[in-house]
């Protein structure tokens, strides 16, 4: 059944999430205009404006609801409140609370602010009372009570010297607060309904105030008295008094006259001139949105919140589905949008060339496009009713939908500006359309069906509009009653010739799509104890699955209907299914929120994905199968990638790194800039790299000094690296100078104290002792040799020797001025020419090879003795020295069969090549 000869997937890991982060309640965002902070449930979350990821959370331990909060002026502090009557002060980069401290209040506080210094925090409490804090010092400075009922809005003056408060309670009254004597100096009457903001002029001496009565007021704060009360004939939430030193005459604002501009239940920005109560500006919304509901009251698209963010001259606005956009002044154009809270994920699909976004159906009439690299969202108007299933064509630029208002919609994006249009729909079904699936060869046909039980074939015209074209309207080719109950999934074979059907009649059914007009019935899959949730053609397979509220998923034959396979391992209703690894595996989602990977021909659940907390709706693969996406009731959508291909990546982009840090290095090395060479060969990790690199310092002029000058300016941990590899390094022979040379420089400017915080630095010091008490001796011994053959040189006769010579003359005891370590050309050379390599790391300094190289050396000097005490014999008779030189050659001949790496014969030889004065000939086995 299926191809062998491909790799299985064997498990998924996730790749990114889109969560809810706003569940209602304030939103607040920064001075620098870079984040946004918002409450979802008892955390605060702090959403980065440029990625729409949620960079900081904090949260109250008591894991109670946070019922207000507020960041201070200068974006350093913020403060939140909780249904624990507690105040928490946060260093919310760090998400750490530094401060908490009773709210006094009796009851949960209902609003908070800073002013404009950062020092004063008020709080409005539902017990009547505004208490203010001084942050800087930690003491409640004022208690200002005479409120009825809930306090929801406070608010300072932004002339801080003034230090005047705002207020408003259920009495629909502003009260103005003396904070110097703690009293209200007056209540500022206008409103019939609650005060929902405020906004002041540039001069601090007019305010604008809105309401829910649908009227905003004009204030004159001199004289403490209504200018001007505007109807806006709408329930406004929000408030801001436009700057007069811009052009903003796109937007209506014609004269130097004071605007504002105003939020509410309509879902529309308006301006409004002060001085004539005339609206200058209505947003258009587009369009798409032009088929929503007339009710104010039931528009999801009614604003909640209208923020102003003066740097970057943008307004922000939060909807009643809890949907931040960003808007740009002066055209009011949409920037940005992000969806805060999907509710319940019904289906999910990947999207977009590249598989760059993803479109989701919600609880909701509306469906959602999410750019998955900035979680920026659009949102699709069409739909009345709640959108419940979606397919995508395989070009994956064009899908469709279908929902409870009995309609299908097909959608296309553009590609260069991503940004979807409705251009085509139908209605003609008699109930809620459950399930929708497109042609796999070309966008040429959809098939839905219906809770009516019913399945339709709606053919799409051959040229598919863009954007600003009127909607094309569909009809159905053909109409079948395809089951006796609910039809919940369909699907359309890889060639277009077939239709499958599932339906909670516990049957899969399947159809003829090649006679036109009307689909014609093949045959029937029975054996599932429960209804079908989904069906799935094979790619590759004359083989299609179906997934069952029993359960179970089944493999079906497409040639006797004849049940194939079962997998079992779900313990509740398996809701969607689709074939990856080109048909040889299979990967289900269920009612248990658990994503399962089977292997067909195995039989076997590979992996098991715990995915959600809740019913997992949606499950769709990529156009190149190598990431899945996931829905869940739960309201995440999680984008997962297959684990083989991050390891690929990841080994990919190790190499490429690797190969681009080894030619740095040779770069580093070539222009003399060794402190940056040794750091990265310290960052690669390689020993050798380390080793080649303080070999080239110690052969540069005034090796020692570079060398000790770039030592001591690494870093503690790369010096821990050093030491570490110094251990490897000193137990071979070879590489034992180089480790000793460091360990001098660290030894000598490091005090002990400071060496042994080193990690594993007292393992390393008793790993480096013996070696080094080993090479120690080793030298010694290399000492008395070359001090005993001074002192043969100075009393050997030779020759033609002047007669002066005399046998009690003093000894010269000068060591040679030669190295103690002699490196012979041909030690270096193995059996077969080739130059054996420095850098071998292997372990040249046991303790078997030191103590036969001790005894080795011991026989060296006998030897050298008896050569010497030889050629004063033979001088004196020529043949005696000619059988004498034949005695040096079969000696040397033997001696070289020895241990080639001794230290001990290489000096030897070096010695025999020493010129003699007053010799005829050098006797020399070394020619």
């Amino acid at each position: 059944m299926a191809n062998t000869n491909l790799q299985f997937k064997t498990n998924y890991v996730v790749d990114s999430k889109i969560e809810p982060f706003y569940k209602g309640g304030k939103v607040q965002i920064s001075k620098d205009e870079n984040y946004i902070f918002c409450t979802c449930g008892t955390r605060v979350n702090v959403l980065e404006i440029s990625t729409g990821k949620i960079v900081h959370s904090v949260e109250h331990e008591d894991q109670e609801d946070i019922t207000s909060f507020a960041l201070s002026c200068d974006d350093e502090m913020l403060v939140t409140a909780s249904r624990a009557l507690l105040l928490k002060q946060w260093d919310w980069r760090q998400a750490r609370c530094t401060r908490s401290w009773r709210a006094i209040h009796t009851v949960p506080v209902a609003s908070m602010t800073f002013d404009s210094t950062s020092t004063l925090l008020a709080t409005g409490g539902c017990d009547g009372t505004i208490k203010l804090w001084d942050v800087v010092k930690q003491y409640c400075t004022h208690n200002l009570k005479g409120s009825p009922g809930v306090v929801h809005l406070v608010q300072f003056h932004p002339d801080i010297s003034r230090l005047q408060l705002f207020s408003s309670s259920q009495d629909c009254g502003i009260r103005l607060w003396d904070l110097s004597s703690s009293k209200c100096v007056c209540v500022l009457q206008s409103h019939y309904s609650a005060v929902t903001s405020l906004s002041f002029s540039p001069d601090g001496d007019t305010m604008v105030s809105s309401g829910r009565d649908k009227i905003c007021t004009v204030w004159d704060l001199k004289t403490k008295k209504a200018k001007r009360a505007v109807p806006v004939y709408e329930a406004v939430e929000g408030v801001v008094m436009l700057p007069v030193d811009e052009d903003l005459s796109q937007i209506g604002v014609k004269s130097k006259d004071m605007h504002f501009i105003t939020a509410g239940s309509k879902g529309e920005l308006r301006v409004w001139e002060a001085s004539t109560a005339r609206c200058v500006y209505t947003q258009t919304l587009g369009s798409s949105l032009s088929t929503s509901s007339e009710e104010e009251e039931d528009d999801p698209r009614g604003l909640t919140h209208l923020l102003h963010l003066p740097a970057s001259s943008r307004l922000a606005t939060v909807t009643a589905e809890h949907n931040i956009v960003l808007y740009q002044l002066p055209a009011l154009s949409t920037q940005q949008q992000f969806v805060g809270y999907n509710d319940e994920v019904l289906d999910v699909k990947f999207l977009g060339k590249g598989d760059s976004h993803i479109v989701v159906a919600t609880n909701s009439s509306q469906l959602k496009v999410f750019e998955l690299l900035t979680n920026s969202c659009q949102i699709l108007y069409g739909h009345t009713d709640t959108v419940l299933s979606l397919d995508v064509f395989k070009k994956g630029s064009l899908f469709a939908s279908c929902a409870k208002d009995r309609s299908v919609r097909v959608w296309k994006m553009d590609s260069d500006s991503g940004q979807v249009h409705c251009v085509a729909q139908g209605s003609n079904h008699a109930n809620a359309v459950g399930s929708i699936t497109c042609s796999r060869m070309k966008a040429s046909f959809v098939v839905s069906g219906s809770q009516d039980c019913t399945v339709k074939v709606w053919d799409l015209p051959a040229d598919l509009s863009t954007a600003g074209a009127e909607i094309q309207q569909l009809t159905p080719r053909a109409t079948e009653k395809a089951h006796d109950k609910d039809v919940n999934s369909v699907a359309v074979s890889p060639n277009d010739k077939l239709l499958a059907s599932g339906s909670q009649d516990r049957t899969a059914k399947l159809w003829s799509l090649a006679s036109e007009g009307s689909v014609s019935l093949l045959g029937v899959f029975k054996g599932h104890r429960r209804g079908v949730w989904a069906v799935c053609f094979s790619p590759v397979d004359q083989v299609l699955a179906s997934s069952s509220a029993d359960g179970t998923t089944k493999l079906w034959s497409l040639q006797d209907f004849s049940c194939l396979k079962t997998f079992e391992g779900h313990d509740a209703s398996v809701l969607k299914i689709i074939f990856v690894s080109r048909g040889t595996q299979l990967l289900t989602s269920g009612s248990d929120g658990l994503v399962k990977l089977w292997t067909i021909k195995t039989n076997e659940c590979v992996k098991t994905l715990d995915a959600h907390q809740d019913k997992v709706w949606g499950l769709h693969g990529s156009q190149k199968d190598n990431k899945i996406v996931t829905g869940s009731a739960d309201s995440n959508i999680t984008v997962w990638v297959d684990v083989t291909e991050v390891e690929l990546a990841e080994e990919q982009a190790k190499q490429e790194d690797q190969i681009l840090k080894q030619q740095e290095l040779s770069n580093l090395l070539h222009e003399k800039k060794y402190l940056k060479a040794l750091g990265l060969a310290i960052s690669l990790d390689q020993p050798h790299t380390v080793l080649n690199v303080i070999k080239a310092i110690r052969q540069s002029e005034n090796g020692h000094e570079l060398l000790e000058k770039t030592l001591l300016k690494l870093r503690v941990d790369q010096k821990e690296s050093l030491l570490r590899y110094c251990v490897v390094w000193n137990t071979n022979a070879r590489n034992c100078q180089n480790a000793q040379a460091i360990l001098q420089v660290l030894l000598t400017h490091l005090q002990p104290e400071e060496l042994l915080q080193y990690q594993g630095a007292r393992a390393h010091l008793e790993g480096l002792i013996p070696y080094t008490e080993r090479h120690m001796l080793r030298i010694g011994n290399l000492l008395q040799a070359s001090m005993f053959l001074n002192y043969m040189w100075q009393k050997m006769r030779v020759a033609g020797a002047p007669a002066s010579m005399g046998q009690d003359e003093d000894m010269d005891t000068t060591p040679l001025a030669q190295p103690f370590f002699m490196i012979d050309k041909e030690k270096g050379m193995g059996s077969d020419g080739e130059e054996k390599q420095d850098g071998d790391d292997s372990d040249g300094g046991q303790d078997e090879d030191l103590v036969k190289k001790e005894e080795d050396e011991e026989d060296n000097e006998v030897s050298a003795t008896n050569k010497s005490t030889n050629n004063n014999g033979g001088i004196a008779n020529g043949k005696g020295a000619k059988t004498n030189g034949n005695h040096h050659s079969e000696s040397e001949e033997s001696s070289g069969e020895e241990d080639p790496e001794e230290e001990d014969q290489t000096t030897v030889k070096v010695v025999k090549c020493l010129p003699v004065s007053s010799a005829p000939e050098c006797q020399t086995s070394a020619s």
